[in-house]
C-alpha cells in the first residue's frame, strides 16, 4: 500500500513522527510524506527541517505564503494549498493518504484528496475544541475521511454520531501518549545548553493560541494572562509561540514585548518535539490554552492552567485547572498549582487519552484494511 502522510505545523508533525518512522520500516507500506502550510514558513520557524532532522525524507513540498492572518489570508492560503496537493497527489498517486487534526491547511489536503478520489485516513477526530473555528474544520475533515483512528471512546461515538459507520472507526488512543512513553528525553543541562537558556527553581511553559471563535478577544485574554504573570518574579517564563492562527500575529508581539521588559521571561519560535517535551518533563506546569496541556501534560503528572474556552469540549484530566481569562483567576490558578495538596493528587492522575500504544494499532489496522470500494459511504444513522 502506497501511503502519504500530510503534515502542515510543528505540532501534528510532533504527533506524527513515530507514526511515519515505523510505517516507513514496514515492507507493507511505501510511505511518502508531505510538507505543508507554516512548516515552509520563515515566521514560524522553518519547522520542516524538524522533519529532516528526525531522518525522514520530504517528498513534496507545498509552500504558501502567509501574508496576513485574517480571514483573506488564511482564505488565499487555503486555496494554494488545494491546487497544490491536488498536483502532487496526481504525481504521487497513493492508495491513501493520512491526515491528523482539524488546522485549515489539512481540511485543503482533504478537500484536495476527496476530488482526487484518494481514500483518507483522519487521525483524532471527534474532538472537541468549542473556542475555535477548528471546530467545523475537524468535523468536515471528518466527514470526508474513510478509515477514522481517535484518541478515546467519547470520541468515537461522536464520529460515529456524525455519520460514520463504526466499522471504520478505531479508538487508539493519543499519539502524543506515544512520544512520550518511547521519546529519550533530553537533561536539564543539554536543554539548557541547545536553547541557551536557565531554569530556575520554579518554571513554568506558556503556551497560549488566540480563540478563534471570539471575534477581536485575542489581545483582552492574553492581556490578562500577562497582567497575572507580572505578579510571579520568582518564576522562570518559558514562552512558545503561536501557530499560523486567526489573529496570531497579536500573540507574537504581546509576547515579544513582555519579554523584553521581564528579566524571568524568554521566548523560542519553535523549540522542536525532542527540545520541547523534555521541557515538559521539568517545568512546574504550563499555562495557556494549547492542546498540548490537555494531551500530552497530564501523562507528566504535571499541572495546566486552562484559561478559556479554546479547549472546551475535550477530555480533560484531574491536573487540568480550567480558568477564566480573567487576571485573578489566572493568579489563583498558579497558587492552586504550587500548592502541596494539588501537587499529592496529581501525582495518581492518569491521562483519559491513555497507556501508549496508538502507532502499533493503528499500523495493525491499516495492514487489514481494505480499501476496495471503500470510497462508497452510506450515511450511518442512529436509532434515535
Amino acid at each position: 500500500m502506497k501511503i502519504c502522510v500530510i503534515t502542515s505545523t510543528r505540532a501534528d508533525f510532533g504527533l506524527l513522527k513515530n507514526l511515519i518512522i515505523q510505517l516507513k520500516k514496514n515492507n507493507k507500506f511505501k510511505t511518502e510524506v508531505v510538507a505543508s502550510g507554516p512548516h515552509l514558513s520563515k515566521k514560524f520557524g522553518y519547522t520542516y527541517r524538524e522533519i529532516e532532522k528526525s531522518g525522514i525524507k520530504i517528498s513534496k513540498k507545498i509552500k504558501c505564503n502567509f501574508i496576513n492572518d485574517d480571514a483573506i489570508g488564511i482564505s488565499q492560503v487555503m486555496s494554494s494549498c488545494i491546487i497544490q496537493t491536488s498536483k502532487i497527489l496526481k504525481n504521487l498517486l497513493p492508495d491513501l493518504i493520512i491526515i491528523l487534526g482539524d488546522r485549515y491547511e489539512i481540511l485543503a489536503s482533504a478537500i484536495s484528496a476527496h476530488l482526487s478520489r484518494i481514500p483518507i485516513a483522519h487521525l483524532h477526530g471527534g474532538e472537541a475544541t468549542e473556542g475555535l473555528v477548528d471546530e467545523a474544520l475537524r468535523h468536515s475533515i471528518t466527514k470526508m475521511s474513510h478509515i477514522h483512528f481517535v484518541a478515546a471512546q467519547e470520541y468515537k461515538k461522536k464520529v460515529i454520531q456524525l455519520g460514520e459507520n463504526p466499522k471504520t472507526v478505531f479508538n487508539v488512543g493519543g499519539l502524543g501518549v506515544d512520544n512520550i512513553k518511547y521519546l529519550k528525553f533530553l537533561s536539564k543541562k543539554e536543554i539548557e545548553r541547545d536553547l541557551n537558556f536557565r531554569f530556575a527553581k520554579k518554571n513554568i511553559l506558556v503556551n497560549f493560541h488566540p480563540e478563534t471563535l471570539n471575534k477581536l478577544s485575542s489581545k483582552k485574554q492574553f492581556n490578562e494572562v500577562l497582567l497575572a504573570l507580572k505578579k510571579f518574579k520568582n518564576i522562570n517564563l518559558i514562552f512558545t509561540m503561536p501557530n499560523a492562527d486567526l489573529d496570531g500575529r497579536i500573540i507574537f508581539k504581546m509576547i515579544k514585548n513582555f519579554v523584553k521588559k521581564n528579566k524571568n521571561a524568554s521566548y523560542f519560535t519553535s523549540m522542536g518535539q525532542l527540545h520541547f517535551l523534555s521541557c515538559l518533563k521539568y517545568v512546574d506546569g504550563m499555562i495557556g490554552n494549547s492542546s498540548s496541556g490537555i494531551l500530552e501534560m497530564p501523562s507528566f503528572k504535571k499541572a495546566t492552567i486552562d484559561v478559556g474556552d479554546r479547549q472546551l469540549g475535550r477530555l480533560k484530566a484531574k491536573s487540568v485547572i480550567s480558568v477564566k481569562p480573567n487576571k485573578n483567576e489566572i493568579i489563583k490558578g498558579i497558587h492552586t498549582l504550587y500548592s502541596k495538596k494539588f501537587q499529592n493528587k496529581i501525582k495518581s492522575i492518569k491521562s483519559p487519552y491513555g497507556e501508549g500504544g496508538a502507532n502499533k494499532k493503528i499500523i495493525k489496522i491499516l495492514k487489514k484494511v481494505k480499501l476496495k470500494n471503500i470510497l462508497k459511504k452510506k450515511f450511518y444513522s442512529l436509532n434515535i
